[in-house]
Order: C-alpha cells, then structure tokens, then sequence
C-alpha cells in the first residue's frame, strides 16, 4: 500500500478492523516503550506481537508499517473491536508522539488532524 507523506494530511495502508476512532498518536517501538502509553491513545508501531497485547486493551485504535489482514494488529483488533489500519509502510516515521489522528479501520486511512 502506497503511504502519504503528512503534509498530504492522510496515510493510507489495509483496512484491517472496521470503525473510527480519533486520539493522540503514541510510537511504540518495543516494550521498553509500553510505559509511556495512555489509555485511550492510537497506537503505532511497526509490527505487533503477543507481548504487545496489555498495552492493545488500552488502544482506541492500531496503525502499523507492515502486516496484512491476518496480522496480529488486526486479529486482535477486530476481536476487540478497535479500527486498525495496517501495511502502511512507514507511519512510524512520518507520525509523531501527540499528533492528532482519526484512524478510519474500514477505509484503510489515518487522517492527521494535527
């Protein structure tokens, strides 16, 4: 999936859970980042695995650079019911911590707000 540079407003990846959901962007590179992440906050990161899921009970939705729909990211997101947008290739690097996005899980788009 092609992904847009922030000044185009808009990332594009895999619609991998359905829904909309708008909050504050938090990078999350590894666990030694879990600690700085809020309840309520769209987590992003490049990829998701199993050790990633106490801080996934706390998202209000999911952005990665790279997976499908059988990722883990959106596996559990759709279990959970949170939007996720997957494969976008590079949000971890064009998204910022605070940034204000709306994540739309059913169009594949992340819509900087901020």
């Amino acid at each position: 999936m092609k992904t847009e540079n922030k000044q185009d407003g808009f990332i594009s990846g895999t619609a991998a859970s359905s829904g909309v959901a708008k909050g504050l962007v938090r990078i999350i590179q590894d666990e030694k980042d879990f600690s700085s992440f809020q309840a309520g906050e769209v987590l992003v990161a490049k990829i998701t695995n199993p050790i990633f899921t106490p801080i996934i009970f706390l998202a209000c939705a999911i952005v990665t650079d790279v997976g499908s729909r059988l990722s883990h990211a959106a596996i559990v997101a759709r279990e959970l019911g949170i939007p996720a947008v997957v494969g976008t290739e590079n949000a971890t690097k064009v998204l910022k911590d605070g940034d204000i996005v709306v994540v739309d899980g059913s169009k594949g788009v992340v819509h900087l707000l901020t």
